[in-house]
């Protein structure tokens, strides 16, 4: 064992622990172990940027701008509301929208379609007085069940895909990855809606916990006749920095200002809505010239009129707030919204709002603009959950157009008529000249910090093939499971993928275990297909923990989950797939 194997591996081992413990963000930890093999000499600058090159990559950046087509033309929503819809029973109509929503994320990016549909299912839930909790959980995973079933259906598989591709190898098919991930679907289904209906819990949800406990954190002080504060800015009379209160909203003369900007000047009459520790009013009663009203009996929908509406918020993993408080990150003069209350494991954080330092997961209850929506939509900071009383506006062309190229899209790929980059390209080409997708818009549908870790977590792949870690790290593996044979193997490389995928990314899962998987397969003479399917299925298959996929953690807040829940049916679920997984890639690719 040389120094740069050892170097490698402790730069590996440390770039783990960093993103095990969230100390940033998971495209700035991937980048700095990136820099870190360069400046050292592990890697050539050529190694370094032939992630930025990579085919698999870019595929999923052209496929970013096919999905966000197809998602603003608004037509999916019709398909999973019919569906629910017609469920004769809960579980048949939990049936009707797993199905479904397993077909859209075989071909679209997953993390909109769970955004898109997760206000959708809590109000049919809430219509018919069935706990989300029960519905929430199955949609994020009906979404990964889907993901597995195609080459396009998981970045994670295009970027398997384009390493084999630099490899001199065919790369996977449209629907390779289908002989195994749909038999694994459907008994994740079954179970989903027998045993894991059952444990499902039957929770509120974090809107429901806000608006319960609305009169203990929202309070109201007004105005009086000549008071001092009258003229005088919100930052000049001492109301921006309480204690324990947070001013989300003025109402004055019946008009509303939300957010509260702190050049706001007092008027007499002025109605303040604060937000915060209940317990902290006597600050308010200590100001001269305010009445505070005790008794008020404001709830959370008598913040909203025509201009300001409550929106939902779930903090991202890429997010730049986490680790801050709402007060360090400047949340009201930068988004242009207050925050009037924040959700963590399944109940609401009873502190002062600006001084909550938020996590990933992290549920908030904004008040807002109109147009914060629009504006914020595609931002990395955060999931934003629209509400669906508005009335959405679809244009029809290009409605049609988005789906059309898509199929499009498919078909070129699926008979292999064009490589699956160049029928990503062409789509691209077609939506661009059809004007259904602007530049503007094209540019706020990629997720650039996904495409960071990929590129990224590429050179470092990179890096332990060339230094013969992989080789190293692979020798090891035949040596652990020599008495198992193959399907040991196989069996060991879906676990420590799945281990990996559930504290890191599924992204930077895959590409680490891809050259090691390489080396596994040419030592045991077997086709490295079997690994190469072993570790798409098992990096995209995350269902014990909200943190190890982001659809999982878009409905932890909402869905009013507790980490253990996800424990509790993911570990079944998790070996579940390992068992089907196994025993086909055994049958098709080994024996």
């Amino acid at each position: 064992m040389n120094f740069e194997i050892v170097f490698v591996i402790v730069v590996v081992i440390g770039m783990l622990i960093c993103l095990i413990k969230e100390v940033a963000r998971p495209d700035f930890i991937l980048f700095c172990t990136l820099a870190i093999l360069l400046l050292s000499g592990i890697l050539t600058p050529a190694d370094a940027l032939k992630g930025f090159s990579n085919e698999g990559m870019l595929t999923v950046a052209l496929l970013f701008i096919v999905a966000g087509a197809v998602k603003q033309s608004g037509t999916l929503n019709q398909l999973v509301v019919k569906a629910l819809s017609t469920g004769k029973s809960p579980r048949m109509s939990l049936i009707r929208m797993m199905i479904p929503i397993s077909g859209m994320s075989a071909f679209l990016n997953n993390t909109p379609i769970v955004v898109m549909f997760t206000p959708v299912v809590r109000k049919w839930c809430k219509d018919r007085n069935i706990s989300p909790s029960k519905f929430l959980l199955p949609l994020s995973y009906a979404a990964i069940f889907g993901g597995t079933w195609t080459l396009i259906g998981t970045s994670t598989n295009l970027v398997i895909h384009g390493f084999m591709l630099e490899k001199g190898m065919s790369g996977f098919s449209m629907f390779q990855l289908a002989i195994v991930s749909i038999p694994a679907s459907i008994v994740g289904i079954l179970f989903m809606v027998t045993i894991g209906y059952k444990i499902l819990p039957d929770r509120k949800t974090s809107e429901e916990t806000f608006d319960e406990s609305s009169r203990e954190y929202l309070s109201e002080a007004i105005v009086e006749t000549q008071s001092p504060l009258i003229g005088k800015s919100i930052e000049n009379a001492g109301l921006r920095n309480l204690k324990g209160l947070y001013l989300i909203e003025v109402i004055s003369n019946g008009e509303r200002t939300a957010p509260v900007p702190s050049f706001y000047k007092i008027k007499e009459n002025d109605r303040l809505i604060f937000t915060g520790l209940f317990s902290t009013i006597v600050e308010l009663q200590n100001i001269r010239g305010l009445t505070v009203e005790t008794g008020t009996d404001l709830k959370l929908e008598d913040l909203q009129n025509g201009s300001a509406s409550l929106v939902e918020a779930v903090v991202s993993h890429q997010s730049s707030l986490i680790q801050k408080t709402v007060k360090e990150s400047k949340f009201r003069s930068k988004y242009d919204a207050g925050v009037v209350a924040v959700h963590r494991n399944d109940e609401r954080i009873n502190n002062k709002v600006g001084d909550i330092k938020l996590k990933p997961g992290d549920t908030l209850l904004l008040l807002a603009n109109k147009d914060f929506l629009n504006r914020w939509s595609s931002s990395n900071d955060f999931y934003l959950l629209s509400p669906i009383d508005e009335p959405e506006i679809i244009d029809a062309k290009k409605s049609y157009i988005a789906i059309i190229t898509l199929v499009l899209m498919i078909l070129l790929a699926a008979f292999e008529i064009l490589p699956m980059f160049k029928a990503a390209v062409l789509a691209v080409v077609i939506l661009f000249l059809t004007k259904t997708v602007s530049f503007e818009g094209a540019r706020k549908y990629i997720q650039f910090d996904v495409l960071i870790v990929i590129a990224c977590a590429i050179g470092i792949g990179i890096a332990l093939e060339t230094t013969g870690a992989a080789e190293l790290i692979a020798n090891q593996f035949v040596q652990l499971t020599k008495g198992f044979g193959i399907l040991g193997a196989v069996f060991v490389v879906y676990l420590l993928t799945s281990f990996f995928t559930e504290i890191i990314t599924n992204n930077a899962a895959a590409v680490l275990m891809f050259p090691i998987s390489l080396h596994i397969a040419n030592q045991l003479s077997i086709d490295p297909m079997a690994l190469f399917v072993t570790i798409a299925i098992a990096a995209s298959a995350s269902f014990a923990t909200p943190i190890g996929y982001q659809t999982n953690l878009i409905v932890y807040g909402p869905g009013g989950y507790r980490f253990s829940d996800y424990l509790k049916i993911g570990i079944p679920l998790n070996l579940l797939y390992l068992i089907v997984t196994v025993v086909i890639v055994n049958f098709v690719w080994v024996m």
